[in-house]
């Protein structure tokens, strides 16, 4: 994981797409959107039925290689109200052993404000060393936050390729991160909705874990 300065805090991206932060050693995710699968499913629209399981995977080993002892789960972490109950076996096994084990802490978002999340803490935001923890950014404010929500993905093309990577979005003062979910799709990094939802800032990057560098991609700067 390649770490990175935010809010006078040290913080590591790496390429599972949590954020470590040092100082409360502790993972930060967003958009796991577990059951997502089984509720297109419900719909007509038949997909694998592994996406939770291989979430909850990749969140154990992010957890065993950063040796995190807290997870802050920053909304949308269930795809919708029922997706607890939709769960199967060894998903929910997974993830009890995951809440009983760490400090767990789940922020609702506009996904899941309905769902009973087990075990771990349920709050709507969080206030951590001066900083904000919640679903969607709040544009307008100053102060220092990080979110998610907005799934950003950043697009390159490198000889003549068109290449598409998650990624984070960051501001002076805002930080927001890539969907960590097995099942989730992505929003152009440079979204005219994802540069209002950091306003007012005087410039934002993607950012991106490449090898053992941290790469920035400028997507906005304020006009001079």
């Amino acid at each position: 994981m390649v770490p990175f300065s935010f809010a006078s805090q040290e913080f590591r991206l790496g390429p599972s797409r949590a954020v470590f932060w040092a100082e409360e050693n502790a993972l930060l995710v967003a958009d796991l959107h577990l059951e997502k699968a089984s509720f297109f499913a419900r719909h007509g629209q038949m997909l694998p039925p592994y996406d939770s399981r291989a979430t909850l995977e990749r969140l154990a080993d992010a957890l065993r290689h950063t040796g995190a002892r807290r997870v802050f789960c920053l909304g949308d972490s269930f795809h919708d109200a029922a997706a607890v109950a939709r769960m199967e076996p060894h998903a929910a096994g997974m993830l009890d052993a995951l809440t009983r084990t760490t400090d767990w802490v789940w922020i609702t978002g506009n996904h899941d404000e309905d769902a009973a999340a087990p075990g771990g803490t349920l709050v709507d935001e969080l206030d951590v060393r001066g900083i904000k923890l919640r679903h969607i950014a709040r544009k307008g404010s100053a102060e220092a936050e990080v979110s998610g929500h907005f799934h950003p993905k950043l697009r390159v093309s490198i000889r003549g390729r068109s290449i598409a990577r998650p990624c984070a979005v960051a501001s002076e003062n805002r930080l927001i991160l890539p969907a960590f979910g097995a099942l989730t799709g992505g929003m152009d990094a440079g979204d005219p909705a994802i540069l209002a939802a950091l306003q007012p800032a005087r410039a934002i990057d993607a950012i991106v874990p490449a090898g053992a560098k941290l790469a920035r991609f400028a997507l906005w700067r304020q006009p001079v």
